[in-house]
């Protein structure tokens, strides 16, 4: 039985140029693993605002949408509430109560259910999510990748038929991320419900998928199997977005069937490609001076929230070279986004120094810190916005004395490398996640800054954006603008990161060169990297793995 029927859908936000949605037409059964993907800001997540009435955006919506056989606005909001399971974008915009018991009791105490079969459901979603050990403590004291595990936690104590999630491993790290889609498949098959996903990170999703859907400026595109979508994209932007195994077949002539998993690829490569032995390769990165003052240096940095806490950060030492991307990777809950904090100087170290090109960061002022110096991206780009429009959030930013000409030329630069022109008449908040991304980043390069620190930059970010993204990269660090970059990107880091991090339990373990770092790595490497070891150790991105394919092709 179709749980979900989609006819004919056009919705058009208020004073839009354009529908958000266009005449999109298909169906979800129940029991499917459907996967929605496509470029930032093509619909995906107003489409999947119109799977619960309450979530529906404002505008003008034409069509039906029929939630078990019944249109979906004359089901009652109690049954959508408890049958419709919603984790949003970003976890702090769902949790609604002080401590982590409350909020998996929330739901259902507001479904009127009796004190017993509360206890009963919390302490069961607590004990399949892990969520024992940190059960009493406060939210606001979570990581963010520990309150989208509560989100989830939180919505299945209602037992719905359905999962709606919207990226929901945005946040967290590659293992963690790994773990929780692993959660979801598993809610999928062991308990027959059917799951509705938005991600851009497609390596683990995609095979799990039963269909994927495609959308591309509101219309559909494809909604078949992932084999079959990963071959017919082989010539579209978002094909940049496909999983590692997907853009190595077919850019090496779709010989055999397409790999998805790691596992796959592996025979697929082992069948059709002859092994070569690693060849010690002159080292690419970017060359810098030695002896060069630091554009950032931290000396023995200790810090904790609390006078009576623990430490969150422990006798931290780095140094950041002028002009080149320093990438952290880490875990949830690590310490990388505080370690930013004190970079920046929102937080300061009750032990330690830090240094801002030579110049000691307690010794600079507020002005001249942020005056063509220092730009922060912080994790959350909400956070950025106080105006009413795109257009004057950016404009907010350039001095009022500067001549027309000049502003409008700075403002038309940063508008065209972030491509967000046809965004300029929008709220921020009515934004997609990747756009409210790549405005908050607009906002920062006009600032002009010697030292970019940003904190996972590419997050609602899709795969052929992500590429843009990292010319921007490239041109900055050309100019010799540094950048420190907090990510679980491990794709992103490894093709434009200079020397990558690895961040455990307040400190850096390791920081070398991006290929030295992902190939010595089990976990926290590329999904091309596991792929291919077997057969070429010493190749890290996909790319690298295409080119020795075509160098070692066997003979038929």
């Amino acid at each position: 039985m179709a749980l979900f029927e989609i006819k004919d859908l056009t919705f058009t936000y208020p004073d839009a140029d354009k529908p958000a949605l266009s005449h999109l037409n298909f169906t979800v059964e129940a029991g499917d693993f459907v996967v929605i993907c496509g470029k930032s800001g093509c619909g995906k997540t107003t489409l999947l605002r119109h799977f619960k009435t309450v979530m529906t955006p404002y505008g003008k919506r034409e069509g039906e949408i029929l939630f078990c056989g019944e249109k979906l606005e004359e089901v009652p909001v109690r049954t959508q509430s408890g049958e419709i399971g919603y984790v949003l974008q970003s976890p702090d915009n769902q949790i609604v109560t002080d401590k982590v018991w409350h909020e998996l009791a929330f739901g259902v105490e507001n479904l009127g259910y009796d004190q017993q079969t509360i206890r009963l459901r919390v302490a069961e979603m607590a004990s399949f999510f892990g969520i024992q050990n940190w059960f009493h403590k406060n939210v606001e004291e979570l990581s963010g990748g520990q309150k989208q595990l509560l989100n989830l936690a939180s919505v299945m104590t209602m037992q719905p038929k359905v999962l709606v999630l919207d990226e929901p491993t945005s946040q967290l790290d590659p293992i963690a991320a790994a773990e929780f889609l692993s959660t979801i498949r598993k809610i999928n098959l062991d308990l027959g419900i059917t799951v509705i996903i938005i991600e851009h990170r497609l390596e683990e999703v995609f095979p799990m998928a039963d269909k994927v859907l495609v959308l591309e400026d509101g219309k559909k595109q494809f909604y078949d199997e992932p084999r079959k979508v990963g071959t017919a994209l082989a010539d579209d932007d978002l094909f940049l977005a496909m999983p590692s195994p997907v853009q190595i077949y077919n850019a090496t002539g779709q010989v055999g069937e397409c790999p998805l998993t790691v596992c796959e690829g592996r025979n697929w490569l082992q069948e059709h490609f002859l092994p070569q032995e690693p060849t010690p390769e002159p080292d690419a990165e970017r060359k810098k001076a030695d002896g060069q003052t630091p554009a950032v240096e931290g000396k023995e940095l200790w810090f904790r929230y609390e006078k009576e806490g623990k430490d969150i950060v422990k006798d931290l030492s780095l140094q950041v070279k002028k002009g080149e991307l320093y990438c952290i990777l880490g875990g949830n809950g690590t310490g990388k986004s505080t370690t930013l904090s004190l970079l920046s100087g929102i937080h300061r170290p009750y032990r330690g120094k830090i240094l801002l090109n030579g110049k000691d960061l307690r010794k600079i002022g507020d002005k001249e810190l942020f005056d063509h110096f220092l730009g922060v991206l912080p994790q959350n780009p909400q956070t950025l916005f106080v105006r009413d429009t795109v257009q004057e959030d950016l404009e907010e930013m350039l001095p009022k004395l500067m001549p027309r000409k000049e502003r409008e030329e700075k403002l038309q630069k940063v508008i065209e490398d972030t491509e967000i022109g046809h965004l300029l008449k929008m709220h921020p908040y009515d934004l997609s996640g990747g756009e409210q991304q790549r405005t908050a980043l607009a906002k920062v390069l006009l600032l002009e800054p010697q030292i970019l620190l940003l904190d996972e930059p590419t997050k609602g970010l899709d795969g052929f954006y992500k590429y843009k993204l990292g010319g921007i990269f490239k041109r900055l660090l050309a100019q010799g603008i540094t950048i420190v970059m907090v990510s679980h990107d491990i794709e992103f880091c490894a093709t434009y990161g200079d020397t990558c991090a690895m961040f455990f339990d307040g400190g850096i373990v390791t920081a070398c060169s991006a290929r030295e770092f992902f190939t010595g790595n089990s976990f926290y490497t590329t999904t091309a990297n596991r792929m291919a070891r077997g057969l070429y150790p010493d190749a890290v991105i996909v790319k690298d793995v295409i080119e020795k394919c075509k160098e070692n092709r066997r003979q038929a």
